[in-house]
């Protein structure tokens, strides 16, 4: 059972949430920017308004590792730890949604997410 895709997504994904909240521990933010910023990246489904592929397109853009570890890769290398707050609230976002089993969507449903495609 543990050993089936989407468990394993599920278990990465909750890893990665775990790991984010240690590592924003850490940086010494206040919890109150972590409560306030958290779900900032569902604003993206409001792309659903205009259309199931814009609001796919808008949701992904946010919903993906890419430019949360960009974020978090341009605060550690140029030295803007101001931004490493900010960068680890949108990584424990996504593993928080990849622990509760939201996925990436297609343009076809809003419900159709890449982890239901997952066997």
């Amino acid at each position: 059972m543990f050993f089936k895709p989407h468990m394993l997504l599920h278990l990465e994904g909750a890893a990665v949430f775990t790991l984010s909240l240690y590592f924003y521990r850490a940086t010494g933010a206040h919890w109150g920017l972590f409560l306030l910023l958290f779900l900032w990246p569902d604003l993206f489904m409001l792309g659903y308004l205009i259309s199931v592929r814009v609001g796919s397109v808008l949701y992904n853009l946010v919903h993906t590792y890419v430019l949360a570890l960009a974020l978090l890769g341009f605060a550690i290398f140029a030295h803007q730890p101001q931004f490493l707050p900010f960068a680890l609230i949108w990584i424990s976002h996504i593993g928080f949604d990849r622990a509760l089993g939201y996925g990436l969507k297609y343009p076809t449903f809003f419900r159709d997410t890449h982890l239901q495609r997952v066997s």
